[in-house]
């Protein structure tokens, strides 16, 4: 073997470990964004459902009417005082002294936005780090779901957008929710 076949073989061998270590690195790089976009998936489930679970009622739960209220308005039979409107009449999210306690109230011009860390409806922080997340609630027309006495009728239907952003990624998950029991206060 001479020293020019030596050398060659160096430099033949060296340009074949470049070119495997450029991919393990990339492909190292890149196992990460399963977890990133499971970590997504899991904290919009978990936003959507914390809004689906709310109360969808003609009346804000705190008015005596709450349970009775054939209608959403202040008339007879209908809400004592707190009609449940688009958007927090008092309340916040994620405090104890005044949370919010309806659908409607996730409803902010523009989406209601949460910041990173993400706190739980308790006000525990429960996300990683990194993420931040946005809620719309958009009143929809669902072929006939109507409820005559309410105001306004397309109050009866809302589409749930939650959108979860991590860096430049962004992760959007929807869902419906229906006035199917507009008397149920837990």
């Amino acid at each position: 073997m001479t020293l020019i076949e030596l050398v060659m073989f160096i430099v033949v061998v060296g340009v074949g470990l470049a070119g495997i270590l450029a991919v393990l690195t990339v492909s190292t790089k890149s196992s990460a964004d399963p977890m990133i976009r499971k970590n997504m998936l899991a904290i919009a489930e978990a936003l959507l459902e914390e809004v689906r679970m709310m109360p969808f009622t003609y009346c804000d739960p705190d008015d005596a009417n709450a349970t009775t209220a054939t209608g959403a308005g202040t008339g007879p039979g209908e809400c004592a005082t707190l009609v449940e409107n688009l958007g927090p009449e008092t309340e916040a999210r994620g405090t104890g002294s005044n949370p919010f306690d309806n659908v409607n109230d996730y409803w902010v011009a523009g989406g209601l936005s949460l910041a990173s860390p993400i706190a739980d409806i308790s006000g525990n922080f429960s996300a990683p780090a990194g993420y931040s997340a946005t809620i719309q609630i958009v009143p929809e027309a669902l072929n006939d779901i109507v409820v005559p006495n309410s105001t306004p009728p397309n109050l009866n239907a809302v589409r749930i957008a939650v959108t979860v952003t991590h860096g430049s990624d962004s992760f959007t998950l929807e869902g419906y929710r229906a006035r199917h029991s507009p008397n149920f206060v837990p």
